[in-house]
């Protein structure tokens, strides 16, 4: 007979870390900065986040992936009712945080969402169409994080949509080629017709001067979200402030990249920053704390 493991709170927000230390990759590096108990909070989040994902990244069959889809479903309505069982360290992590922050269902439903949509290999037609995935995937983020980092302004939620969709424009565009070989194209179809392109051809690169084009015109799109998010550090708890700024500023340098090498997205290799950048932002972030007299807690 098997014994199942059981996780105390602090087991599993311990779990929920070393998740996150070996997934997060940008994310991890402004995460560091968060005070507790927000840090192990998110964590936690982002451990179940995690789960989410792979759902979908390593389905093999679909009707199955769904069925786990709706078993996650109904398993975090469970634990941010604060009924998780206690042998799955996510569930506990997540139950652990419901039990300190009133979080609201519908941003990890709508994640849910969004990973049905990666399964029925949804097209986007509009950018509308596209905006509703970021939402579903990228903007429910934010608003989970300030949630947990509180915030003093009622503009900040529409903000963090917005925010979410830029860092979401920005993984699709540095994501294109391997999300084009997984058979998923997540950039609007109406956009490929405007500049004469499909996505194959733009993968590979037919029309060099159409296919600049294209991407110059997805990464203004992006970039143009950063600055209609504008504020947002502001809004939010002051020790939050830098993890905040961090996170941001990961991506939009990716971004930069992106307008400074188009092609790099298609040609390889992918569009990365080094630890060495990554580290430099954190420590400006953690500058920027202490200019502000906040100190790690």
């Amino acid at each position: 007979m098997t014994t199942l493991s059981v996780y105390t709170p602090e087991q599993a927000l311990r779990y929920c870390r070393a998740v996150t230390r070996r997934r997060a990759r940008n994310f991890y590096y402004g995460l560091k900065l968060l005070p507790e108990p927000q840090r192990s909070q998110l964590y936690a989040v982002y451990a179940w986040m995690r789960r989410a994902d792979d759902i979908t990244d390593e389905a093999r069959d679909p009707d199955r992936a769904r069925e786990r889809v709706a078993e996650l479903r109904a398993a975090t309505g469970r634990a941010l009712a604060g009924r998780a069982p206690d042998d799955d360290p996510v569930l506990v992590g997540l139950r652990t945080v419901a039990g300190a922050v009133a979080l609201d269902p519908a941003p990890f439903d709508a994640m849910l969402d969004g990973q049905i949509d990666d399964l029925d290999g949804r097209v986007y037609e509009r950018f509308e169409d596209l905006s509703e995935y970021c939402y579903r995937v990228a903007s429910t983020v934010g608003l989970i994080c300030i949630r947990i980092w509180g915030y003093d302004d009622e503009r900040a939620p529409m903000l963090a949509i917005k925010r979410g969709i830029a860092l979401q424009l920005t993984n699709i565009l540095r994501d294109y080629v391997e999300d084009h070989a997984a058979g998923r194209v997540y950039l609007p179809a109406e956009d490929f017709r405007r500049h004469e392109l499909t996505p194959t051809s733009l993968r590979d690169i037919e029309d060099p001067a159409r296919c600049v084009a294209f991407l110059a015109a997805q990464i203004e799109r992006a970039e143009s979200y950063y600055e209609r998010s504008a504020g947002l550090e502001a809004m939010i708890t002051p020790a939050c402030r830098p993890t905040c700024w961090a996170m941001t500023t990961i991506y939009r340098r990716l971004l930069a990249r992106m307008r400074e090498h188009p092609t790099q997205v298609l040609r390889g290799p992918r569009v990365r920053l080094s630890p060495i950048v990554k580290s430099s932002v954190a420590l400006r972030a953690r500058w920027r704390a202490r200019a502000m007299g906040l100190g790690r807690r």
